[in-house]
């Protein structure tokens, strides 16, 4: 009987040991997970914080030194053009690519976060429409001809592109008839064409601010003599780039990528 209970005694702390062993294993594993997220969540405050620098550089550009905005023809109505632009072609854009990279989002129903994924980049979508609508009417309005330099070219390409990728992305991942097999056939295509439309719009923007300066900065108050507008349309551009590089870099950190989900949730099965 003592016999059993020795050995009875000494196969659970045998697995009180193992136990022991396991957690002690985990540990390095839960904290490299956590210095991971909390360097992910600094660079995504970082990514919103330039993205709102970039709204208000422009609005106070084209409103405190342009003149403000308005839709009847003018120089007013061209002052919409960068500012939907740099909002919806660059930082909605960017916050929507990287939506699934957020941790929050990760162990859900994927479901909910495409779809908000999706909303992201129609309003961005849109907004680049409209701006080029506004640029296009002063055009006309005033007898410019539209698409002769290299910024167009640039820019109607980008918003080309991402209008195809938004139709090809609703049909390929959200309509539930789509089979698993396409979405994996078209997910490294559209990541891939995702970030090169963001840097297509990020040399659209930046070539688009230094081309208004140039114009509009003469005489005394010429660009080669930096005045105060020049200053604020050059750390415009630096932060632009400073966005695109940080949202790349979330992009292509393999360690905050979104698990892959299971083929129920591609399947969009609901539980009930």
């Amino acid at each position: 009987m003592s016999h059993r209970n020795t050995a009875e005694c000494g196969s659970e702390t045998s697995a009180g040991r193992e136990k022991h062993e396991v957690r002690a294993e985990n540990i390095p594993t839960f904290l490299s997970r956590m210095r991971s997220i909390v360097s992910f969540y600094i660079c995504y405050l970082l990514c919103l914080a330039l993205g709102l620098a970039c709204v208000v550089c422009v609005c106070l550009w084209n409103s405190r030194w342009r003149g403000g905005f308005a839709w009847d023809g003018s120089a007013l109505q061209f002052n919409w053009h960068p500012v939907l632009m740099v909002t919806g072609l660059v930082v909605l854009y960017g916050n929507g690519a990287v939506l699934y990279r957020v941790p929050l989002t990760w162990g859900q129903n994927k479901l909910p976060w495409k779809l908000l994924h999706a909303t992201l980049m129609f309003l961005a979508l849109v907004l680049s429409i409209v701006g080029l609508c506004a640029v296009f009417g002063f055009h006309n309005a005033k007898n410019i001809a539209n698409l002769y330099s290299l910024h167009s070219w640039i820019g109607i390409a980008a918003v080309a592109l991402f209008a195809i990728q938004w139709v090809v992305g609703m049909a390929g991942f959200l309509l539930p008839c789509s089979p698993i097999s396409l979405r994996a056939l078209l997910k490294p295509v559209h990541v891939w064409m995702g970030g090169s439309i963001l840097w297509l719009s990020i040399a659209a923007c930046i070539s688009g601010i230094n081309e208004k300066l140039f114009f509009v900065l003469t005489g005394t108050q010429a660009y080669n003599n930096l005045p105060s507008e020049a200053l604020l349309g050059n750390s415009l551009g630096v932060l632009i780039v400073a966005f695109g590089l940080v949202v790349l870099m979330i992009l292509s950190n393999h360690k905050w990528q979104r698990p892959d989900s299971s083929p129920e949730v591609l399947a969009y099965t609901v539980r009930i």
